[in-house]
């Protein structure tokens, strides 16, 4: 009887699902873009601090600047918008 109630405990801890992760992706031009992270400044409304992956690869958190349309990477750089990039996807998905 106790094998029974203890073979029923591990099906059903088995059986309940983890909490997913969702991330929200889309197909921009020949790149998969998932925005894996993100949080909008309490202090600049038009920047987000966003992980993206693209085709897989996970990058590491950086500032999309949606004013101005550029990117700041974790060293400092400044980087424009590419055409159909992470930068388009994060401020036109949240303009919405």
């Amino acid at each position: 009887m106790k094998s029974v109630v203890l073979i029923l405990l591990l099906i059903l801890l088995f059986a309940i699902a983890s909490p997913a992760h969702a991330a929200f992706c889309s197909q921009q031009g020949d790149r998969q873009i998932c925005i894996v992270q993100i949080k909008r400044s309490a202090k600049n409304y038009w920047e987000y601090r966003a992980k993206v992956k693209i085709n897989g690869e996970v990058r590491p958190t950086e500032i999309y600047n949606c004013r101005d349309r550029l990117r700041i990477e974790k060293n400092g750089s400044v980087v424009p918008f590419l055409p159909q990039g992470a930068g388009e996807y994060i401020c036109s998905f949240f303009q919405k």
